[in-house]
């Protein structure tokens, strides 16, 4: 009896954890302002996964960022189209003005990566995708992000058509 107890205890406790995750990521995409960064796309292929774009941020080849040592946030300034452009590496000490947003980025291997680092696509797809220039994120003021699309150099939306179903 102890034991389906503590099973379905601990069931409720994951079953917790990641709808609150999920109401996260929820929140974030209704309250983040949009902001595109500019990528340095990859294309390869995952056996295991289909097909996927490793993502790289132009903005994250800043030489400021080279010298830091640990997860922090930057200070983005975007400009008339929402383009990310990086100001500094936030130290909590200035407040932002107008226009600027944090943006959470996390150290890795002697990387730079700001959020989501691939893009996953149906297999047979990657010529949907090929021409991406920008990604497509929503930002909180807390810094924190989630990749929501790809866009093309006009920051018109990537992906395969939609089929339009009839409501005849």
């Amino acid at each position: 009896m102890l034991r389906r107890l503590l099973v379905f205890v601990m069931a409720v406790v994951v079953l917790v954890v990641v709808n609150f995750e999920i109401y996260k990521k929820e929140q974030l995409l209704a309250e983040g302002i949009t902001v595109f960064l500019e990528l340095m796309p990859r294309d390869p292929r995952s056996i295991m996964q289909g097909d996927y774009m490793v993502l790289r941020y132009n903005i994250a080849r800043n030489p400021d960022l080279e010298k830091v040592e640990k997860d922090g946030y930057i200070v983005i300034k975007r400009d008339e189209k929402q383009v990310a452009h990086f100001l500094m590496i936030y130290e909590g000490r200035i407040p932002l003005r107008a226009n600027e947003t944090l943006l959470r980025f996390r150290k890795r291997g002697g990387s730079i990566r700001l959020g989501a680092e691939s893009f996953l696509f149906q297999e047979g797809h990657a010529k949907y995708y090929e021409n991406a220039r920008y990604g497509e994120l929503r930002v909180t003021p807390s810094g924190e992000s989630v990749l929501v699309g790809l866009r093309d150099e006009a920051f018109n939306l990537l992906g395969p058509p939609v089929d339009k179903v009839s409501t005849d």
